[in-house]
């Protein structure tokens, strides 16, 4: 093995004899990704700037594309025979091992029809409820009660914190599919380190949601249009510790949902169209990237985007080319937002609070309203459909 980066005892030619496997050792990692982006490249594959993850080849009468995490490798192109030609080469380099048609990626269902694509975590969820013992429990309605606002140090501390730690990073991974209780795990995953009990029975009324929606999860239909859309918001203040506000946002590609995310903002707002252009910003840092992928993917999108902001000040702001005393504390989070509107990639747009799609992922919503919004994010009900 040739010497690693930073160590600078070996001599120019000279190599590493290994007493063991690399396998398990410190620096088998980067050497397993060098040597596989190596042989991508070789074979023509280029690498994406945007995501290191992503390799695709063009050519004038086909296109592939290929996603790898660790060992474990996404491959579609436009024509078959590209790609048993790639499975074929991988095969003599590494020795592969071919599953077919993904049907099981990395927890992720993957189920196929004519009509589209349905991905879902439904073992993962079932596996997570036994292993806390409520496959049984009751189910809830919300992953969250209504208004429910947790705060450092409720109730007694965990007699047993790294029960709590593991759950809540279990529940993490559930965000790339189920993007109804990402809220409620952003407001879990704050109190790790210092878990209560109230966070432990809060995190037991997110697996009694999940219980009675185990087969959630999102549907791609084979035919769409290739336009972006976004909704961002805010929720002042929202954290009451160190009354930070939270942000929330989720894109739309062809009607799909692509991506969504609620973070704590990294500083105070001093207003709430503070907060609200803060998330606006963030939305905006979000699209570009995922504008980025799509050019790697050789498709065309329409411009500008448009992001369905719901209040009024913060699109004003955006608007107004001059900054006040009032407002110059928020003028870095604008220039990314103005530039960006003003270059034409986006549109800011008011939108009511009745419909907007981002108040899921910044308050705990009731009955109701919660439902209303989850059906319009694209979430269906996968139980008994076939793969």
């Amino acid at each position: 093995m040739t010497p690693p980066e930073g160590y600078s005892l070996a001599e120019p030619g000279q190599v590493c004899h290994l007493k063991k496997s690399l396998y398990g050792l410190k620096q088998a990692s980067r050497q397993w990704n060098a040597e596989f982006c190596a042989k991508l490249i070789a074979f023509g594959f280029s690498q994406s700037p945007n995501d290191h993850c992503l390799f695709t080849k063009s050519t004038a009468s086909s296109f592939m594309a290929l996603i790898i995490y660790v060992d474990d490798v996404l491959v579609t192109g436009s024509n078959p025979s590209d790609i048993d030609e790639l499975k074929s080469y991988l095969h003599k380099m590494f020795t592969i091992k071919d599953l077919g048609h993904a049907k099981y990626f990395l927890g992720l269902e993957i189920a196929r029809s004519t009509s589209g694509t349905y991905v879902h975590q439904r073992k993962y969820i079932l596996d997570i409820l036994s292993d806390v013992g409520l496959l049984e429990c009751k189910p809830a309605s919300t992953p969250f009660p209504q208004g429910l606002k947790l705060t450092g140090r409720q109730g007694t501390p965990l007699p047993d914190s790294n029960v709590y730690r593991r759950l809540v990073g279990r529940l993490l991974y559930l965000n790339m599919s189920r993007p109804d209780v990402t809220h409620a795990i952003q407001q879990l995953s704050q109190f790790i380190n210092d878990p209560y009990s109230a966070h432990w029975d809060a995190a037991i009324h997110v697996l009694r949601y999940l219980k009675g929606t185990p087969s959630k999860g999102l549907f791609y239909a084979a035919h769409n249009s290739y336009d972006f859309e976004a909704f961002c918001d805010a929720d002042w203040a929202a954290c009451p510790d160190s009354r930070r506000s939270l942000t929330g946002y989720c894109v739309f590609f062809g009607g799909a949902l692509v991506s969504w995310k609620t973070k704590k903002q990294v500083t105070v707002s001093k207003s709430s169209a503070e907060a609200e252009y803060r998330s606006m910003s963030q939305t905006v840092c979000e699209l570009l990237w995922l504008s980025y992928l799509a050019t790697d993917l050789h498709i065309c999108y329409s411009l500008p985007i448009p992001i369905w902001c719901d209040n009024q000040a913060a699109l004003y702001i955006v608007a107004n080319p001059v900054f006040h005393e009032r407002t110059k504390h928020v003028e870095i989070d604008c220039h990314i937002v103005r530039d960006k509107y003003k270059a034409g990639f986006v549109l800011p747009q008011k939108v009511s609070t009745k419909v907007q799609l981002a108040d899921l992922f910044t308050k705990s919503l009731g009955v109701g309203v919660f439902a209303s919004l989850l059906c319009k994010l694209g979430m269906q009900d996968f139980h008994g459909i076939p793969t």
